[in-house]
């Protein structure tokens, strides 16, 4: 069976970029997909589930997209039930207290602030990477 990609929302060339790496220094070999929308992610996952293709095993999502922005693409990922059990991180630069508990609220398995420092925010997306790629049992 082909291992499953992941999805990652984000519109900042720069912060991709910054996940590619810490996936590369993380040792993580699946294809990382880019939607820079919460429009785009929702097209992209209901094609996938419309074909039947594989879902992405970890959709990791920024808030503040362009358009329709992460928080709808959230509500309307838990709302699907051919995509309600994919694991979806949220990892934002807002530490509102109301994004976190929106999140949350809405079904988000987790929630991250993106750290302001490179070195960190590297850290972070690895720690998220080995956790949910290593260390959890993820929905087929």
């Amino acid at each position: 069976m082909r291992e499953r990609h992941i999805l990652v929302v984000e519109d900042s060339d720069e912060d991709f970029e910054t996940v590619q790496d810490a996936a590369r220094r993380g040792g993580v070999t699946r294809q990382i997909v880019r939607a820079g929308t919460g429009e785009e992610c929702l097209h992209l996952l209901r094609g996938a589930a419309r074909r039947r293709d594989a879902l992405p095993a970890l959709v990791l999502m920024d808030l503040n997209t362009p358009g329709d922005d992460g928080r709808e693409a959230l509500r309307e990922i838990r709302s699907d039930p051919a995509l309600e059990t994919l694991p979806v991180v949220v990892l934002s630069a807002s530490a509102n207290p109301r994004d976190l508990q929106f999140c949350y609220h809405q079904g988000a398995n987790a929630y991250h602030v993106k750290p302001v420092d490179h070195a960190v925010h590297l850290q972070v997306l690895q720690q998220i990477f080995a956790y949910w790629l290593g260390s959890v049992v993820l929905p087929a």
